[in-house]
């Protein structure tokens, strides 16, 4: 059971947001598929050199007000 749920709807608006933070990151890096929400989790943990709980708390914070540019 994946720890967050990413609407595909929403994953756009908040994938362009973590680009934005974290310029460096690929199309690749950035790959979403719906259900697979714990390996992007973790590949951005990677690449980012943080621990997974930053990594999901960013996400969740990014989702919780998706018309916002901050994430």
């Amino acid at each position: 059971m994946p720890t967050i749920k990413i609407n595909p709807s929403e994953w756009p608006v908040l994938k362009e947001k973590f680009r934005r933070k974290y310029n460096h990151l690929t199309d690749d890096d950035l790959l979403f598929h719906e259900g697979k929400e714990d390996e992007l989790i973790d590949r951005l943990a990677r690449r980012v050199r943080r621990n997974r709980d930053y990594v999901l708390f960013t996400l969740k914070k990014g989702m919780a007000d998706l018309e916002s540019n901050r994430l």
